[in-house]
């Protein structure tokens, strides 16, 4: 997850949007509608599992911040969003947690890498239920899917499925301020971790690189690829569709 009040930021993103609408076909905006339905989905269901898992462990604060419901509009950053709908990679708006509040069976650093952790899993989680629902369709409505209405429901689920693997799998990258970090910094030990810290607006630049050159996208399309293939694979065995 990444936050940013950057203005400059903002307008940019405004701009390239702008220019990449005014430039797309017919197509690609049906398929941008498409894609629409499974980035809220993805977004929402990502941050919800962050403000539940640290709900669990005993803080209160994302419950009392309104975050712990599926309301997308609680949960989008409009930059991540944008993105997200856009390029295949994006975030929500973090959610914030007190780890002094969590549970004492946990340490701090336990508790945060738990919480850091579960919007990823929560998105590969859907990912799984989506494919099922996916191959589904295609095993007991193959009919139904060859009429308009199922050929647009199917492409929605598909670009869902998309989304997820891609949040999920992005927000596991092991930068400052990506989920990945938070899960890392558990594993360090405590001069690994204190390196971390000193130098994390180095990784920030870090990520802001790799973000801006497209290096991110070439991290996550193999692995994304990977997955959304070997999902529908295990889905279309299971439902006998090869």
């Amino acid at each position: 997850m990444f936050y940013t009040d950057n203005r400059f930021v903002y307008l940019i993103l405004i701009v390239l949007v702008l220019m990449n609408l005014m430039g797309m076909s017919q197509f690609e905006w049906l398929a941008l509608l498409l894609t629409l339905p499974g980035v809220l989905i993805a977004i929402t269901f990502h941050e919800f599992a962050h403000a539940y898992a640290a709900t669990k462990l005993g803080d209160d604060t994302p419950e009392n911040q309104g975050r712990l419901n599926l309301n997308p509009f609680s949960h989008i950053d409009p930059v991540g969003f944008v993105l997200l709908l856009f390029v295949g990679f994006g975030w929500g708006k973090p959610v914030a947690i007190n780890p002094r509040n969590f549970d004492r069976k946990y340490s701090e650093l336990t508790g945060e890498a738990i919480v850091a952790a579960a919007g990823p899993i929560m998105n590969f989680i859907l990912s799984i239920v989506l494919t099922l629902i996916y191959c589904a369709i295609f095993k007991f409505a193959s009919s139904f899917v060859v009429t308009e209405a199922g050929s647009i429901i199917t492409s929605i689920i598909q670009y869902a499925i998309i989304m997820n693997i891609g949040l999920g799998i992005f927000n596991l990258i092991p930068l400052p301020p990506l989920d990945g970090s938070k899960i890392l910094v558990k594993f360090l030990p405590y001069n690994g971790r204190q390196w971390l810290y000193e130098h994390e607006r180095l990784f920030y630049l870090v990520f802001l690189i790799i973000w801006i050159t497209g290096i991110a996208g070439n991290i996550i399309s193999p692995a994304l690829n990977f997955m959304y293939s070997g999902l529908i694979h295990i889905g279309a065995t299971i439902f006998g569709l090869l």
